[in-house]
């Protein structure tokens, strides 16, 4: 038996100076609607960070990410997006934005375990 489901999931980068556009990845949010399963996690590199722009606001930006994760994670503490199912979160999150954390497209697969994906997209393509 398949007990694989479609999954979506997103890339957060981090565009430091918006106006160069240069960026690199700080986390992955996955969503699996078969599941309701929607969830974040993130890793700042703050070498990375510093080395395109060493005025960046490393708090900040680490701030929003773990914004991203508690909104995936729900309650009454991360807004009121946090209060939504787990696909209006995740649409939330990856809609377009121009600030220094931004959505990459959003991408498909399939997994048996939502979970551990959202730490294998992280290990193979953050960290």
């Amino acid at each position: 038996m398949n007990d694989r489901e479609v999954f979506e999931y997103a890339l957060l980068r981090v565009v430091p100076r918006v106006e160069r556009g240069e960026c690199f990845n700080a986390g992955v949010v996955v969503y699996c609607r078969a599941r309701t399963f929607v969830a974040a996690r993130t890793h700042l590199d703050e070498a990375k960070l510093r080395a395109l722009d060493p005025a960046a606001d490393v708090t900040g930006v680490r701030a929003a990410l773990h914004a991203v994760e508690g909104v995936c994670r729900g309650g009454d503490d991360a807004g009121q997006a946090a209060r939504d199912d787990a696909g209006r979160r995740f649409r939330w999150l990856i809609a377009p934005r121009s600030t220094v954390v931004q959505p990459g497209p959003v991408h498909t697969g399939l997994t048996a375990d939502p979970a551990a994906e959202v730490e294998r997209l992280l290990d193979l393509l953050v960290r």
